[in-house]
């Protein structure tokens, strides 16, 4: 366990998700936190004074020092440049998602922690909800499944961190870097989507590969083959830099798949479920929102032998899939333990979303 062989893990980037909730895990878990890294760095310094660690701005200084032996990697966008500096430098990684938007990225990143030897774990916490095992075991024992049907309420921000009483960020980061990290973002996105508007553009790398990737790393996770071919719509037509809603629909093995991404800036709150409907039964997920620490998913199962039917309600420990990641990292780390959120998942999400951007341009 983390506690009795502790690992000393820097943070990179110190963002909202990281302040809520990455580094209050990390604790829990066990972790030695060492640094905080943020371009800005009025919010590394203030974030870091909470916890009485150490603040820098460049992340080569933490690749650096040898006394840290892993990084936490939150920051915006695509993470294939500092995933490939971090293990090039010896250290650990567990590096959220997008871990990269193309195949190409997959495949450096790949021969980097095949040379590295070091662990890399991607950040599908979804994956580690302490209710996603026991519904792929619910889904396992369904026949004759004819639909799964994934339906995301997202609001904007601020509705869902208001609890949270977060100083809002101070713009004093170095805009060279951000600037440099953008066009770098620009041209992988050209080498998928060729083509295609800056709005969309924009939308395929912040809502596909910054949302709806959590749905496709989870249906995985489910144990549900995903299809290869589908049609989608983005509603109402993308301008500027506001958000569309996505409706994405494919079939796999005659089971047709519904993914509803749905952008409602005013509604209070994150809401995820998924639903699997069969002839022997059906199963719902309702996953844990973001940005509360002791948040529980719930599930429930539906059977029927004749006219009785019987419902089953699961609910779990206190625990979300943020910190069962972490544990599950550092049993990796720790004990060689094969890592779930890995490389293969990365690529078949990447091909899945990528047949989406296309179906949707």
């Amino acid at each position: 366990m983390t506690r009795d062989h502790p690992i000393r893990i820097a943070i990179l980037g110190a963002g909202i998700i990281a302040q809520s909730i990455h580094i209050p895990s990390l604790l829990r878990a066990g972790f030695i936190l060492d640094t905080v890294c943020d371009l800005s760095p009025s919010r590394a310094k203030d974030v870091a004074a909470r916890y009485g660690v150490r603040s820098v701005t460049d992340p080569n200084e933490v690749l650096r020092d040898s006394q840290i032996d892993a990084v936490l990697i939150a920051t915006p966008g695509s993470h294939t440049e500092l995933t490939i500096a971090a293990l090039e430098a010896g250290k650990h990684v567990l590096a959220e998602k997008p871990l990269a938007l193309n195949l190409a990225e997959v495949d450096r990143i790949e021969k980097a922690q095949r040379e590295s030897g070091k662990v890399l774990q991607v950040g599908y916490m979804k994956m580690y909800d302490p209710l996603t095992e026991r519904a792929a075991s619910a889904i396992a024992e369904l026949t004759d499944i004819r639909l799964v049907r994934v339906t995301v309420s997202h609001p904007a921000d601020a509705p869902q961190i208001q609890h949270l009483r977060i100083n809002p960020p101070v713009n004093d980061s170095d805009r060279a870097v951000i600037d440099r990290a953008n066009t770098y973002e620009m041209v992988q996105t050209n080498l998928v989507i060729p083509g295609a508007t800056p709005e969309f553009g924009a939308y395929f790398r912040n809502i596909i590969h910054g949302s709806v990737i959590h749905e496709t790393s989870l249906l995985r996770g489910l144990g549900l083959r995903l299809p290869t071919e589908w049609t989608a719509d983005v509603f109402p037509q993308l301008r500027g830099n506001e958000p569309s809603s996505l409706l994405a629909i494919g079939t796999s093995h005659d089971v047709r798949f519904i993914i509803s991404w749905n952008w409602l800036p005013e509604y209070p709150e994150y809401n995820e479920e998924v639903k699997v409907l069969a002839s022997n039964g059906r199963v719902e997920y309702h996953l844990a929102k973001p940005y509360v620490l002791e948040e529980r998913s719930r599930l429930i199962v539906q059977r029927h032998d004749g006219q009785e039917r019987q419902d089953t309600v699961y609910t779990e420990i206190n625990e979300t899939g943020f910190l069962r990641q972490l544990v599950a990292f550092a049993d990796s780390v720790n004990n060689g333990t094969p890592v779930r959120a890995n490389l293969d998942g990365v690529r078949d999400d990447i091909a899945t979303l990528t047949a989406i951007a296309h179906a949707a341009m």
